[in-house]
């Protein structure tokens, strides 16, 4: 089943090699006769794990809670998400999603038992947040629930009946249990994801036993239009997509995921605010190393699957730094500067500009953990810099893409170097086309002359999100000292579009028809 529309090759000439970067000038060519590809509105989807204060104190605070609240969820978030236009959310894991029992989280509040989080910290939940807390707060947000199953501690029997329980009409023994828990109609749920990283916390499988796994538990889930996403590859492991692509019948599967986080190194990650020029450097590579590992895998995909049926999910993405001084680092808590806001430019140009095969992806994650697009601190809320990418961005949600030729300058330090400028563009429904453009260089502008080939257009209007610093960042204190601004360095010359990208800067242009 290809849920999100008819797939198409994409043109996207931003080649990772010195004789593309070497050229003089910045020139982009965006073809708009060749529109043919939907971006999926799912590839700006968000991620919520039982982790840190994400879900609670974060999403939840309950509803005996000062903090205005809707049946314990934070008001003041849904209203941000909710212009962010999140178009799917993915729970409770993660890591944590093989260790959680659904029934643990049903039922009246105070029967509920208490577990251990195992993995993020050693903490005490009291499972006061569960299926129904998760599936109405989606409801609240206008979102999309996307439900990680448990195939590392649980059975297919648990699953199963799982799906049952959220989506089933039905007279059966989970949907009446559901009514006796006060929900009598169920939940729209499509997505799930059969396992979370499987390779790793989620069972340390071989891909081969994996894809066994998978089999079972899948033809075990029944419902309508369900979209089963199987636990994909960390990073750059394509023997585990062949493996899943070979082993796994194209009826039993809908998606494959993707794992990679923009990490300078593991066991020395370096700070979110106080970074170095070498360290942001680092982090700009590895998120850049998304184009690779999504064209390859891409590429096994189209072996196994060349009507694209099967969609690639990117369901965990993101930089990754260690925490914040002074607190737990089960809780993965960090700040957000302008480098995110970057990683999150040139990685949503890259899903755009692949959107035939990736249909989904999960920035990691949506509050107090890596990546954040909101920080909270007790009654207290601040917008990241990713947070406003991510809604400045969100243009792009189901338009048609338009293919982009790019040659671009240099980024150079010491004897590196990576494509200064990257790129996408897409025409709405309503014959609007945006144009996204992203600048990693730190120190240079970039004079970019833009061809719009098959786009008749009068005139240009922008967004931009730039600073000083590339380790600028909002804060509890000053929380907009990073924020959206118009952009005035965009005109019309001769038929082309001059643009004029300051320094560490994103923009989106709006083409008035």
């Amino acid at each position: 089943m290809n849920l999100f529309g008819k797939p198409a090759k994409v043109l996207l000439l931003l080649l990772i090699s010195g004789s593309t970067y070497a050229q003089q000038q910045n020139t982009v060519t965006v073809h708009a006769g060749q529109g043919k590809t939907t971006i999926s509105k799912y590839i700006y989807s968000h991620f919520a794990e039982h982790l840190g204060r994400c879900i609670y104190g974060g999403f939840y605070v309950g509803d005996t809670s000062k903090i205005p609240n809707t049946a314990g969820v934070r008001n003041d978030i849904v209203a941000a998400l909710k212009k962010m236009k999140i178009p799917s959310l993915r729970w409770p894991g993660g890591c944590f999603a093989d260790t959680y029992h659904w029934k643990d989280g049903i039922g009246p509040k105070d029967k509920r038992p208490s577990i251990v989080n195992k993995w993020w910290g050693g903490v005490t939940e009291d499972n006061s947040f569960g299926t129904h807390d998760f599936l109405n707060m989606c409801e609240l947000l206008g979102t999309d629930p996307y439900l990680a199953g448990n195939i590392g501690s649980g059975t297919v029997q648990e699953l199963a009946d799982w799906v049952q329980y959220v989506g089933s009409d039905n007279k059966n023994p989970m949907s009446n249990l559901r009514r006796e828990n006060g929900r009598d109609k169920p939940w729209d749920v499509r997505f799930w994801g059969v396992g979370n990283e499987a390779w790793g916390c989620g069972g340390n499988m071989t891909p081969e036993y994996y894809a066994n796994e998978f089999k079972k538990y899948a033809t075990f889930m029944t419902g309508d239009k369900l979209f089963r996403i199987a636990s994909g590859a960390n990073s750059a492991d394509y023997h585990w997509t062949e493996t899943l692509m070979k082993t796994i019948p194209g009826h039993l599967m809908e998606g494959v995921a993707l794992h990679h986080y923009s990490v300078i190194e593991w066991n020395k990650k370096g700070p979110a605010v106080k970074f170095t020029d070498e360290q942001y450097f680092r982090t700009m590579k590895s998120a850049l190393f998304m184009e690779e590992l999504v064209t390859k895998h891409s590429a096994i995909m189209d072996k196994y699957d060349p009507q694209k049926k099967i969609a690639l999910v990117v369901d965990e993405w993101g930089g990754w730094y260690d925490v914040e001084d002074g607190t737990n680092p089960g809780f993965l808590y960090q700040q957000n500067t302008m480098r995110d806001a970057l990683i999150a430019g040139v990685t949503l140009n890259i899903f755009n500009n692949h959107a035939d095969r990736v249909r989904m992806a999960n920035l990691a994650q949506a509050i107090n953990v890596l990546q954040a697009v909101i920080l909270t601190d007790k009654e207290k809320m601040v917008l990241t810099p990713t947070y406003h990418i991510m809604e400045m961005y969100n243009v792009h949600q189901d338009a048609t893409l338009l293919p982009v030729e790019v040659n671009t300058k240099d980024y150079v330090f010491g004897n590196e170097k990576l494509p200064a400028v990257s790129v996408s563009a897409s025409v709405d429904k309503a014959g609007v086309a945006h144009i996204t453009l992203t600048n990693i260089d730190p120190k240079n502008a970039q004079d970019i002359d833009i061809t719009l080939d098959g786009l008749a257009f009068k005139g240009v209007t922008g967004r931009i999100l730039t600073s000083k610093s590339l380790q600028d960042h909002n804060t509890f204190a000053v929380p907009d000292k990073l924020k959206p601004a118009a952009f005035k360095d965009a005109s019309v010359k001769g038929g082309k579009l001059k643009v004029k990208l300051p320094p560490i800067s994103i923009v989106v242009l709006k083409l008035k028809k």
